[in-house]
């Protein structure tokens, strides 16, 4: 079991303050994960494939196609606008100072 020196330790790494209780707690529950990950190192990995993500994952990526029905008549439109100062279209003010 880690020791209560050792808990004390780690918070001070971490820049936490435990009470007596929780250094109580937390010496049982980080001698758990210890204790867990020593029975994960008896696990045979010899024949298994390094992998970086559980599920086989594939970008769908499509072409960029050109659709001709949403060409737009320059002329058309900037006589559609009803403000306009030579060749530019002129619009109300949306940002403030």
């Amino acid at each position: 079991m880690i020791s209560k020196k050792q808990v004390k330790h780690i918070a001070k790494l971490a820049k936490i303050s435990l009470k007596e209780k929780e250094i109580e707690k937390f010496q049982k529950e980080l001698s758990k994960i210890l204790d867990y990950i020593e029975k994960l190192k008896e696990v045979d990995i010899e024949n298994v494939e390094p992998m970086s993500h559980s599920v086989l994952l594939e970008n769908v990526m499509r072409t960029d196609e050109k659709i001709s029905e949403f060409v737009f008549d320059k002329e058309k439109l900037t006589e559609q606008f009803s403000h306009k100062e030579d060749n530019f279209l002129k619009v109300k003010k949306i940002i403030q100072e």
